[in-house]
């Protein structure tokens, strides 16, 4: 009897909380640990389709870093990065578009219907969903291009608001469209952050493979709670670097543009996303535009 009781206490306290959310959007970004083990897999599919079955209105947003990265190895092209963004000359692109949409996509899409959810899986060519430019970097002082890597102009977001306010559960491989009918491999990070933007979603949640962002160096804590401008100074200390830059500007981005809260969660933990948005204590970090 006790453990039918606190099964009742966790359930009264995800109430507010789902009350708070009903008929909001939150965008998932779903990459890192969570989309190698099989278990970790299964625990986010599940998350993702309680939360549309209590009204919630989940957009998924996927990597692909791991299958792409075999899938290039096997062909015998050693990957390349530059500030955490992959280097994508024309045959890695059509690599990164071959696995992206054909097969990391419709894998989640299978496994969120197999959870019990109704998923359609879309990227951003389908319908110019992500209207992209050519991405310029600063390279020993010159503007320089890192080959098809996209920078993003636009948004449409109408096809994923058709989607998410039914029974549908978008997910969304980050590969954009140019006005030059290129395609261009986007940072699914920062995908994540424009298209909760363009959303104004209440949440955007990034999943990844660290607790959260330490406040220094020789903390053994994470933050659990940070401003953009902290953000920033651990930006310019070195402190958040290489993948994770990304990240935090997606969630910076996200703020600027009327998202309620940003979070970086560990997506090594089941059940992650049910932790942070159902509970008092919450996980991982916040980010936030200023003072909770």
């Amino acid at each position: 009897m006790e453990e039918l009781i606190k099964k009742a206490g966790i359930l009264i306290e995800a109430l507010p909380y789902i009350q708070r959310l009903y008929g909001k959007t939150v965008v998932i970004k779903y990459g890192g640990a969570a989309m190698v083990d099989q278990t970790l897999k299964a625990s986010v599919m599940e998350d993702i389709t309680l939360l549309k079955y209590i009204g919630v209105n989940p957009v998924v947003v996927h990597g692909g870093g791991p299958d792409i990265n075999k899938t290039l190895d096997q062909l015998d092209i050693t990957p390349q990065f530059h500030d955490g963004l992959r280097v994508t000359d024309a045959q890695t692109m059509e690599v990164a578009q071959m696995v992206l949409i054909g097969k990391t996509n419709k894998e989640i899409v299978a496994l969120i219907n197999k959870a019990g959810g109704k998923a359609i899986g879309v990227s951003g060519i389908d319908g110019n969903l992500i209207e992209a430019e050519q991405y310029k970097t600063d390279i020993n002082g010159k503007q320089s291009d890192i080959g098809y890597v996209g920078n993003i102009k636009r948004i449409n977001s109408k096809v994923l608001e058709i989607i998410a306010k039914d029974e549908y559960i978008p997910v969304v491989a980050p590969i954009g469209i140019g006005n030059d009918g290129h395609s261009y491999n986007i940072n699914a990070d920062t995908v994540a952050g424009e298209i909760a933007s363009a959303l104004k979603a209440e949440k955007l949640m990034l999943l990844t493979d660290v607790e959260g962002i330490k406040p220094s160096k020789s903390a053994d804590n994470i933050a659990p709670v940070l401003t953009a401008t902290e953000v920033y100074d651990l930006i310019e200390n070195g402190i958040i670097d290489g993948g994770m830059i990304p990240k935090v500007l997606g969630c910076i981005k996200a703020l600027d543009s009327g998202v309620s809260r940003t979070h970086i969660l560990d997506g090594r933990i089941p059940h992650c996303i049910l932790l942070e948005i159902f509970t008092d204590r919450g996980i991982g970090t916040m980010i936030t535009k200023g003072s909770v």
